[in-house]
This record gives C-alpha cells, structure tokens and sequence, in this order.
C-alpha cells in the first residue's frame, strides 16, 4: 500500500485507488496530482491501496479486497490483511474511492447510504447516477468508512482514466481540498434490490442497457441460449455478461431524483 499526502497537517479528506488490480484508473488520476502537487487548501491523503495486485494486473492475489473489510491482521489472505491496514489508514476521513467496471460506460456514484454527505457531493461530481447498496454492503470499505465510490468507466479504458482524473478533481473541489467551484446536478437515485445471478454455462448474453428499465415479461439476459425473463419490473445496474464470474449484476428500484439545486440555493 501506498500513502502519500498533499499539503501540511491531519487530513480528513483521503482518495483511493487501485483497490482492484485490473482498475488501474484511479492510480493515474492520483500519480497526476502527485506530479503536479497543485496547491491545496486543506490537506488530502493519497493511497493506492493493493499495489501487488496491480503489479500483476489481476483483480487480487487470494480474495477481493472490496469484499475483505474490516479485515484481520492476522489473516492468512493477503487482501484481508491489507484491509485491516487500509481501514486503519482511512479511520476519521471522508474517502473517495474509484473504480472502473465491465459493464457502463458512463461514470456512477455507489454509496452505502444515501446520507446528507452523499445527497451534498454526489451531484457536483460529474456522473450520471447514485446507487445505494445499503443490503449488499458487507465486506466493502463502506461498510467501515465513509466512502463514496464511483465506478469511472470502462475497465481498462482511457476515457475511466481521463474520468477518474476528473472525478477526483471535482470531489475534491466540492469537499475544498481544491480551490474553485463545482456544478449540481439532477441526479437519478436508485437502490438495490436483488442480485441477478446466472447458471453455470459456456456464454453470455445480455439485451437490456443499465439504468433503463426492465419490464416484466421482458428478456434481459440469456445463459447458453437459456432466456433470462423478467418476473417483474427493475432497472439492471452493474448488468454484462461477463463482469462477475457468478452473477449477472443487480436488480434496482428507482427511489428519487436529487434536484440541480438544493433548497437553500
């Protein structure tokens, strides 16, 4: 793990990257500030969190680390260690932490609740929509620190490189790190449901886009041909074929739209 800081003084802002190996994204947006140490107006800690994994371009060396938290120091995985010391790293800061995916191209906020600080910064970042996954939490760094995750963009891609690069610029505008101002925008809400899980077989497919909604009696994915109807209505989110190894993705409802403005505005 590395850990790096930019101006003086206890942060109580920290970003993070490279949690998973093969999303190397948010590890170019953190080298850049690095090399230009832009001047801050509070401080900020850095940490790119499993650097044997991305040495190795895998998404972990014994288990995913965004499922290992709060970890063990005595653990006999390497990831579940690491959590533990990243837990300790981050206790008492606000933390951004980026990823990319295999499914949407379009940046995302994840929260673990849909709190006054996620419903105050969520809309002044650049990104199309906040999910809340407070019953599929456990295991992920949200469920001991306060984080707001976004999943850049495309796994591997430049555009998740160039978005992780503005995403962390506009977080940490919006939380002062950075001088300057930041936009609000309308911003869809939606919440998990279920996860969509897939049967055993040799391809994949899925027919439906994320965050449009799946109407009952619509065929949203098939398994070696096998159709994948839908019982009721949902919007798919983290939906592709190939991106988790047991699971399609997950099933969500639509709860809110959070307005450009806010009241006081």
């Amino acid at each position: 793990m590395r850990v790096a800081q930019l101006g003086s003084g206890t942060p109580e802002v920290a970003v993070v990257a490279g949690v998973h190996g093969d999303e190397p994204c948010g590890v170019r947006a953190i080298e850049r500030l690095l090399e230009e140490r832009p001047t801050v107006e509070r401080p900020v800690k850095l940490v790119v969190a499993n650097e044997e994994a991305l040495e190795r371009r895998v998404r972990f060396l014994d288990e995913d680390l965004n499922r290992a938290f709060p970890g063990d120091p005595d653990a006999q995985t390497h990831e579940k260690r690491l959590a533990h010391r990243l837990t300790e790293e981050l206790a008492d800061c606000l933390t951004f932490s980026m990823h990319s995916t295999q499914s949407h191209g379009d940046p995302f906020a994840i929260v673990n609740g849909v709190s006054a600080t996620a419903r105050d910064l969520v809309p002044q970042l650049p990104v199309t929509a906040m999910v809340e996954t407070s019953e599929f939490a456990e295991g992920r760094l949200f469920s001991e620190i306060e984080t707001i995750e976004v999943e850049c963009g495309l796994q591997g891609s430049e555009t998740a490189a160039q978005n992780a690069d503005r995403l962390t610029r506009a977080f940490l505008t919006a939380v002062g790190v950075l001088p300057g101002d930041t936009m609000r925008r309308e911003l869809p809400v939606y919440r998990l449901t279920d996860v969509i899980e897939k049967q055993t077989a040799d391809s994949y497919e899925v027919f439906v886009e994320n965050f449009t909604e799946v109407e009952a009696g619509e065929t949203f994915a098939a398994a070696d041909g096998d159709e994948q109807i839908a019982q009721e209505a949902f919007y798919p989110v983290l939906m592709s074929p190939y991106g988790y190894r047991d699971v399609f993705g997950y099933a969500a409802e639509k709860v809110e739209v959070l307005p450009s403005q806010t009241a006081a505005d």
